[in-house]
């Protein structure tokens, strides 16, 4: 099993977080896993993505030109990284921030309102993981309970109170992903 994905929106959205998230509960679950960032001109408000690989073999090289699934927070990053997806990869959309739909046929797209739901929480900062959550549940590329545990180690022990809204909005995704037929364009 190898998972490639492309985590891309502006600076500020919690982009390399959740490749981050991704990296840490992989190695958590002894997998090889691969980060790397590429951020735009500015960190906030400028274009941010990164490529995680994880992996249960050795990782060649950490950039990918193929990916099996991409998680994308604004439109930019749609038009950037949608034909980056290999046939029957997954494609999640924050349908909050992007109103067009997928153009390809070839790939499992979900429209998961990340932003409107990280609102419903009162917290507009957790709409990463939002997404995470949506990604987790189709994926089952790690557990959640490894990505919670990866949570103090990406973002300090002084972040830990934030544990509990973060558990809830990656419940949230998947809840989101669940609900929602997956659109096979």
């Amino acid at each position: 099993m190898e998972e490639r994905i492309v985590v891309a929106g502006f600076g500020g959205q919690g982009v390399m977080a959740i490749g981050q998230l991704l990296t840490y509960a992989g190695m958590i679950e002894d997998k090889h896993v691969s980060w790397l960032p590429s951020y735009g001109p500015e960190m906030r408000g400028g274009t941010a993505n990164c490529n995680v690989i994880v992996s249960d073999d050795a990782i060649g090289a950490p950039v990918i030109e193929e990916a099996s699934a991409a998680i994308v927070m604004n439109k930019p990053s749609l038009d950037k990284f949608e034909n980056n997806i290999v046939k029957d990869g997954k494609l999640f959309i924050n349908s909050s921030l992007i109103e067009q739909k997928a153009e390809r046929e070839d790939i499992d797209v979900y429209y998961i309102p990340a932003n409107e739901i990280a609102n419903e929480l009162g917290n507009d900062k957790v709409a990463n993981m939002v997404i995470l959550g949506a990604y987790l549940e189709a994926t089952k590329l790690v557990k959640q309970e490894s990505v919670l545990e990866a949570f103090t180690k990406v973002f300090g022990e002084n972040k830990a109170h934030l544990l509990p809204l973060n558990k809830e909005a990656i419940e949230k995704g998947a809840e989101a992903a669940k609900s929602q037929e997956k659109v096979t364009m």
